[in-house]
């Protein structure tokens, strides 16, 4: 991602920050990141340092085998079985009781969100979502000119950036003001700031070109603004 798109999504874990909520969160299995150390390690098992790659894995492999069995022979001598398949029996063990406490506290979360979520909250979410995928496909559209496309080059992308910004920033305050009624229903909002928005600024660089690509991407921040600039009157009338 180039520098002047970094910082401009807005992530789950801000996302999570601002609302004060678990939104958008995954349940996290297990076998995912074994997954994909086991492919980082095929990769490099076949490259230039395959050999030092493989020897490392075996390695690790080896010395947590012998460790294991030192504390098995140490402190369950009692036990008979070979200790490879109580090492076995035990990481099966431990895999399963962890993915289902996981499994519960996610679920968990999902029903803390489910409660305390808004119809203004759902809304501004939603636009979240849009707006990051604005961002989305300005990346993939570097990514495809820097692989030797320059006709896809993004124009007035500097404009387009802006626009980006400005509704970035009235995004973050919707979600500020969002949260500050969600948690106090009868708090009445004084704070004036909370509701200045850059609808104005937004209008006035909407290019007439809507079939350009700067163009679409300036109408689909402008589209994303005025959504969120309705759920601020909405909220406004809730305070």
């Amino acid at each position: 991602m180039r520098d002047d798109l970094q910082g401009l999504e807005i992530s789950q874990k801000e996302l999570q920050k601002l609302t004060n909520l678990p939104v958008n969160d995954e349940l996290i299995i297990l076998t995912d990141p074994i997954k994909r150390l086991l492919i980082r390690f095929i990769k490099q098992a076949k490259g230039p340092e395959g050999a030092t790659a493989v020897f490392i894995g075996v390695a690790i492999v080896v010395f947590s085998y012998i460790t294991f069995d030192l504390i098995i022979k140490l402190f369950a001598n009692w036990i008979t079985i070979p200790s490879w398949i109580v090492l076995i029996i035990c990481s099966l063990s431990i895999g399963t009781s962890t993915q289902v406490l996981l499994y519960f506290l996610w679920k968990q979360r999902i029903s803390t969100v489910k409660k305390n979520i808004t119809h203004s909250l759902k809304i501004l979410l939603n636009d979240v979502d849009r707006y990051n995928a604005v961002i989305k496909a300005i990346d993939i559209n570097d990514q495809i000119e820097a692989a030797g496309n320059p006709g896809v080059s993004l124009k007035e992308r500097k404009k387009v950036l802006e626009a980006l910004k400005l509704t970035r920033n009235d995004l973050v305050r919707a979600l500020k003001t969002e949260r500050i009624l969600r948690e106090n229903k009868k708090f009445i909002v004084s704070r004036a700031e909370l509701f200045i928005n850059n609808l104005a600024t937004l209008t006035a660089m909407q290019v007439s070109e809507q079939a350009t690509e700067h163009g679409r991407l300036l109408n689909e921040a402008l589209q994303i603004a005025l959504d969120v600039q309705q759920e601020m009157r909405s909220l406004q009338s809730q305070g």
